[in-house]
């Protein structure tokens, strides 16, 4: 199952470029949820998960759609010394926004980067 991550990796680094600001955290982000896809939900037994990426001027996003679970995402906090768990608090620490959506069995996590800091005022 690495070669799916490192190859959801490579989609959505390869539509940025590598010059791109945000390629290292993006690559990161996604091989977090690309990793959960495939050991948290129905992808990882014998299904699949698709990967998209948009990018604008000031934003990327990234979504990964997987083949469900039977709970939603969670945003479990983990001891130090647990070996896995760290995966949504990171999408979380490092995104601008992250979410998920759940239908027809399905569950779709995205987060979203920003190129620029916005002023808390100006985000509202």
């Amino acid at each position: 199952m690495p070669s799916q991550v490192a190859r959801a990796r490579e989609l959505v680094t390869a539509a940025l470029g590598r010059d791109h600001p945000l390629y290292d955290d993006v690559a990161l982000l996604t091989s977090e949820l690309a990793t959960n896809a495939i050991l948290h939900t129905k992808s990882g037994a014998g299904g699949s998960f698709t990967v998209r990426v948009a990018a604008s001027a000031t934003a990327v996003r990234v979504l990964v759609a997987d083949g469900g679970s039977e709970e939603p995402p969670c945003v479990c906090r983990t001891g130090t010394q647990a070996t896995s768990g760290r995966g949504l608090p990171l999408i979380e620490a490092l995104s601008h926004r992250w979410g998920f959506t759940r239908e027809a069995g399905a569950t779709t996590v995205w987060f979203e980067l920003l190129r620029e800091r916005v002023d808390a005022r100006l985000a509202g």
